[in-house]
Order: C-alpha cells, then sequence, then structure tokens
C-alpha cells in the first residue's frame, strides 16, 4: 500500500484525527475547513474574493494631500476663518523674544553668528 493511498483511506474514516487531518488539508490547499451551509459559504467566498488590505493599490498608495492641505489652513487663518493655536502660540512667543531683544541674528545664509573665543 503507498503512503497515499494509507492517507486517503484515513481521511475517510470518521475518527477524531481523520476529521482534524482533513480540516488541516483543507486549510492548506485553501479551501473551507469545515463544511458549512450555503449562507455562510456565500459570505465565505464574499470575504475571500476580496482584495486584502496590504494588496489593495488604494490603501497602499494613499498619501494625504500636506501641503495642499497645510496652505489652505494657512490662507483660512489668514481670513480669521480658522484658529491655529499652535501657530498663534509661536508667533506670540517670537513678539515677546523680540520684545526682550533676545532675536538672535542671523548670517546671509541663514546661519546663527556665533562669538568667537578668540
Amino acid at each position: 500500500m503507498s503512503g497515499f493511498q494509507k492517507y486517503s483511506e484515513l481521511i475517510q474514516l470518521t475518527t477524531n484525527y481523520a476529521k482534524r487531518m482533513a480540516i488541516l488539508s483543507n486549510r492548506i490547499f485553501g479551501e473551507v475547513p469545515v463544511p458549512r451551509d450555503v449562507k455562510t459559504m456565500n459570505r465565505v467566498v464574499k470575504r475571500f474574493s476580496v482584495l486584502p488590505g496590504y494588496k489593495d493599490p488604494a490603501i497602499i498608495r494613499y498619501y494625504p494631500r500636506h501641503i495642499e492641505t497645510g496652505l489652505l489652513m494657512r490662507s483660512l487663518r489668514d481670513y480669521g476663518l480658522y484658529r491655529d493655536e499652535h501657530a498663534d502660540f509661536t508667533e506670540e512667543m517670537r513678539r515677546l523674544r523680540a520684545l526682550r531683544g533676545k532675536i538672535k541674528k542671523m548670517n546671509k545664509g541663514g546661519e546663527k553668528k556665533s562669538k568667537s573665543l578668540i
């Protein structure tokens, strides 16, 4: 008797081992592991027919439009239709530093001037 023939006879038995082996082989070969009724089978087929999220190009290539949204919010803020508390806070801190005379001088290249140690 060949190994495959023994295996096919074992699967057809109604022992607990045979049932588990049948479920395992169905899972390996992409079939429904446990037989179900028609309504459940339709639901399973529908779920398996949908492209998974990690392969869906609409999900993979989704990139929010940060630049356009930022420009829109800035223009809305200029019109007074949007309140950006973080930008308000940074402007206020910059204004207060200027009043105290703490603004750091910048070179033409945008680098901070350093004090010479010599």
